[in-house]
């Protein structure tokens, strides 16, 4: 069993990513393997409802969130962390969920379906429980189970040693990766006696003229 932490901070080794590491530990000790996938720092197109992933399950803009998607489905769980800018997700993984969820949505993938997810959100101060709320918002839409913690999944800090002296936080981190651990060990479990999946329906979409 593995678990894919995506660092969606501008800085590779910063405060989100030392939130993620705690996490990775506790899993790592429960027996599941863990990698780290970093969004860079590179501008990140939103998405411009093009529609092409529909036929090619992949975005038109070939860049960290095509790797991204290349990678997915090879892991049997997600935790996402962003930074707060602006009491929100910052831009940059604003833009990479957007386009990553929507092109395995449209493209009718099943790269998520049914995988434990998680947000770890970290900042200096405030907007940490409304950046959870948003980014939870994707895995609900894509039928991802999301696993708590003890907590809200924040830490605190300007800087990685800010987030270090934040022993709840750190904290609450474990906590998080020991209840996914134990999410995917049930999983498997429920594998190995063949219980089956929920049955799948035609999607319908509506909107509120018809």
């Amino acid at each position: 069993m593995n678990v894919l932490l995506v660092n969606g901070s501008p800085h590779p080794k910063g405060c989100t990513y030392t939130a993620l590491k705690e996490v990775a530990g506790a899993l790592n000790l429960e027996g599941i393997r863990t990698d780290f996938f970093w969004i860079g720092n590179k501008a990140l197109s939103g998405c411009i409802d093009c529609k092409q992933c529909v036929e090619s399950r992949v975005c038109v803009f070939h860049d960290a969130v095509n790797e991204f998607l290349e990678k997915a489905a090879e892991y049997d769980g997600f935790v996402f962390g962003s930074p707060v800018h602006w009491g929100a997700a910052c831009g940059g993984m604003t833009s990479f969920m957007d386009r990553a969820f929507y092109a395995d949505f449209c493209g009718r993938g099943n790269r998520f379906w049914l995988k434990p997810a998680a947000a770890v959100v970290s900042a200096r101060r405030a907007g940490t429980t409304a950046t959870i709320d948003q980014m939870n918002k994707y895995f609900s839409l894509m039928q991802m189970p999301i696993i708590t913690s003890r907590y809200w999944n924040i830490v605190h800090g300007a800087k990685p040693e800010d987030v270090q002296k934040d022993i709840e936080g750190l904290q609450t981190m474990r906590f998080l990766g020991r209840n996914m651990a134990y999410f995917l060990k049930c999983m498997e479990a429920g594998k190995q006696l063949a219980v089956p999946r929920p049955q799948h329906e035609t999607v319908v979409f509506t909107n509120f003229i018809r």
